[in-house]
């Protein structure tokens, strides 16, 4: 696996585990965020947002695959289901990511979101 694909691969895994300090680990200081509920979070904005996800996602899964990367982007689909805790539904994001990777780090991530309300 190349070194991006599993810069990549590990955050997932790391997501999967539920370890926010792994998944934080992998950006690098001057990273970028912006998805339709967090717009253009900068890399300590990007850290504590999955912190937070992280902890209160009690009931989160979360299954990735298609890892593709080169040396400076890479792509993943994943899929997250939890209980959004406000309305006590069930949510299933389908996510396209595409990232920009720079010296083993992420600096730019951008998720496009597909939500599914049950």
């Amino acid at each position: 696996m190349r070194q991006n694909e599993e810069l990549i691969h590990n955050f997932y895994e790391f997501f999967k585990r539920k370890d926010y300090l792994g998944m934080q680990n992998c950006y690098a200081e001057n990273a970028v965020f912006s998805d339709e509920a967090f717009i253009g979070l900068n890399a300590n904005e990007v850290r504590a947002m999955w912190e937070m996800l992280i902890t209160r996602g009690k009931d989160l899964v979360l299954d990735f695959k298609n890892v593709k990367a080169n040396d400076t982007s890479g792509s993943a689909e994943w899929e997250a289901s939890y209980t959004f805790s406000k309305t006590k539904r069930k949510v299933i994001n389908k996510i396209s990511a595409q990232f920009v990777i720079k010296d083993g780090k992420i600096v730019a991530d951008e998720p496009m979101h597909e939500p599914v309300l049950s």
